[in-house]
């Protein structure tokens, strides 16, 4: 007898109800009143194998709405994925259950993305949308040709990143994204109408969308609506009236179904409303083999792809890009070698750009771009033509002033695979797109932001743009490896760490003010050390002056006086505190031994240089806001001088 869909939708309903009922703790009622939808996509639309999750031409599927996780960990069980396994999803929300309270990439396959932050998925899965496009127009539809699909909820449609990614994706005519609505009008707070009388669909309309309604209960209404955006060359909104918990006799259609486990005695009257008689956690065999027959549909698609990409003369490329993994010959000795031939005086930004010239000639896969501040990031070289809609084989995206969409979009980008995605704008607008370099780093995704004017050193643009706070507080940020270059070797030894690192994201924090070269005798990656000794103290050492980036050269600058007065003092750049933590303890006692006086410089908080000063060191920083004036006033008026640092080192020392 064939399972009709209504059974198999009830069949996520009721895993959803029993997972969050056992957790006491999840939110049901996205699952339930999408269950229908969802299992129209998965039966009919979605080209998945989970025999095979990671093909490369598979569609992506991003549960943006991430509180309702039990609808995609419901579905993967169900399709045939190794796991969730049922014992997974009995310890729903419980320590060491792959089914964590919002999904999460690294933890289950088949979860393209982690997801929880209302609206980073939906932007997410923008950038997977310009990844497809971009390796279809350069290897074809013989090896590139899926869709990106999202369920989004209100939240994700009101949170601002959205306006940023609806209207770059609208911009960028994204024919193969697809977001199903999950229009069911109701907030944790209560109704929709509570905070938000917009017009949703007119407002994707605006930006490019193509817009479709539909039943979210009726499949055959899904269906028509979803054929609709298939034929329509635009990217679509599909809004799907639902009701939110549906199958929930009492609570269906409320916010009490939202963010709470529905109790024992409405799980067994939704059991009843919904002819559900199997025990919790148990999918009758019939419909657990028509899923899995569901599931098993996308093997032969699969298999012709793999035929096709075998008789394919672009596909050993191809499978190295999806495989993230540099070319076997890539290396930037050549260039550092030329720098070393030729010392020259730039700022960071430029070394930046100097650098990325050597780096898009050798790595097709470079995407970059920049949030509307291209001439002052320096992020395109002439390797990297413009994407647009009439040329998605560029390699340069402007997001516009799309900071926090720009994050998440390559979050998306580096998720799908196929390219590594950099891109630029001020470090102060870090502010802006936290979230996304944090979801960058809980994904562990390799995404390089290029973030300029990285201090005081910006000017008269004054204290609204100038870094304070945020090299610290990007430091703070786990598996995020944040680099200050002292000059334009530096620069290039840390982008080539960057590039190396597939497991992390990474922030390149460059100035705007130019910095003489420091190296200028041929090493290995020093900066890969994380800290160095650039200068050693020619008389006795006292002191060791540990700075990064512009302030390297305030530290030669205030050792040669200290040395003048026979002070010795070592100089020691730190580019990256975290790979300075990962040396061996030996090496780093050796760097900054504890007999001796330590400081610190850096054009930024003081916060957190206790770590290697000692509490009895010295701290050179700001602890205030910047100011407007040119570079070297402020320099000056914030104290960060050879001339006024020398003789706070030596009164500390005569103390």
């Amino acid at each position: 007898m064939t399972v009709s869909e209504k059974s198999l939708a009830n069949a996520i309903r009721a895993l959803s109800m029993d997972a969050v009922q056992a957790a006491n703790s999840g939110h049901p009622g996205m699952p339930m009143g999408m269950a229908d939808v969802a299992t129209v996509l998965f039966k009919d639309y979605l080209k998945f194998d989970p025999s095979q999750p990671k093909w490369a031409d598979r569609d992506r599927f991003v549960l943006s709405a991430g509180h309702g996780s039990m609808l995609i960990y419901s579905l993967l069980h169900l399709t045939g994925y190794a796991r969730p396994t049922m014992d997974d999803i009995r310890n729903f929300r419980q320590l060491h259950s792959p089914c964590a309270g919002h999904p999460e990439n690294f933890e289950l396959a088949g979860v393209e993305a982690t997801t929880g932050p209302l609206g980073s998925g939906l932007a997410t899965a923008v950038g997977m949308a310009i990844a497809e496009r971009h390796l279809n127009a350069q290897f074809g539809d013989g090896l590139v040709d899926h869709r990106t699909w999202v369920i989004a909820g209100d939240g994700c449609l009101m949170e601002g990143i959205n306006h940023e990614a609806i209207g770059l994706a609208g911009h960028l005519n994204l024919g193969r994204l697809i977001v199903l609505w999950d229009d069911n009008k109701i907030t944790i707070d209560g109704a929709v109408d509570l905070s938000s009388s917009e017009d949703v669909r007119a407002r994707y309309v605006a930006t490019g969308w193509h817009v479709v309604s539909c039943d979210g209960h009726d499949v055959a209404d899904v269906r028509r609506a979803i054929d609709e955006a298939l034929a329509d060359p635009r990217p679509s909104l599909i809004a799907c009236a639902t009701k939110i918990g549906y199958g929930s006799p009492n609570k269906a259609g409320t916010s009490g179904v939202h963010g709470s486990a529905l109790g024992t005695d409405e799980v067994a009257a939704a059991r009843e409303f919904l002819g559900w008689s199997a025990e919790p956690f148990v999918i009758p065999e019939d419909v657990a083999s028509a899923w899995k027959t569901i599931g098993g549909k996308g093997a032969s698609v699969r298999a012709d792809w793999e035929g096709r990409s075998a008789s394919d003369s672009n596909s050993a490329e191809f499978a190295r890009r999806m495989a993230g993994e540099l070319p076997a010959d890539f290396s930037l000795d050549a260039y550092i070698d030329s720098l070393i031939a030729s010392p020259q005086k730039v700022a960071t930004r430029k070394a930046s750009e100097l650098t990325l010239g050597a780096i898009n000639a050798l790595l097709p896969e470079t995407l970059g771009g920049s949030a509307d501040l291209t001439g002052s990031n320096n992020t395109k070289t002439k390797q990297t033509g413009p994407l647009t809609r009439d040329d998605y084989a560029g390699r340069y995206v402007y997001y516009g002033i799309r900071e926090f969409g720009m994050a998440c979009a390559m979050n998306g980008m580096a998720l799908h695979g196929g390219v590594i995605p950099y891109g630029g704008t001020f470090l102060v607008f870090s502010d802006y797109m936290r979230g996304g370099i944090r979801l960058a780093a809980l994904q562990q995704q390799r995404v390089i932001h290029v973030l300029t004017h990285d201090s005081i050193g910006l000017g008269e643009d004054g204290p609204t743009h100038q870094p304070i706070e945020h090299v610290m507080s990007l430091r703070m940020i786990p598996n995020l490896d944040v680099y200050r270059p002292a000059d334009i070797v530096e620069t290039a030894e840390c982008w080539e760490l960057a590039l190396r690192d597939a497991t992390g994201p990474s922030v390149l924090a460059l100035t705007r003010q130019n910095l003489p070269q420091l190296r200028t005798e041929k090493s290995e990656n020093l900066s890969a050390r994380g800290g160095y000794r650039l200068r050693a103290a020619a008389a006795e050492r006292k002191v060791v002056l540990v700075a990064t980036g512009s302030e390297v050269e305030i530290a030669v600058d205030t050792a040669k006086l200290l040395e003048a007065q026979g002070i010795g003092a070592d100089v020691v750049s730190m580019p990256s505190w975290a790979h300075f933590e990962a040396q061996p303890q030996s090496y780093k006692d050796d760097l900054l031994p504890h007999h001796v006086l330590r400081a610190s410089i850096e054009a930024g908080t003081t916060f957190g240089w206790e770590r290697y000063t000692g509490i009895a060191g010295l701290r050179f920083g700001i602890d205030s806001f910047g100011a407007s004036a040119p570079a070297e006033a402020l320099y000056d008026h914030f104290g960060l001088t050879a001339a006024k640092i020398a003789p706070r080192i030596i009164a500390a020392l005569n103390a």
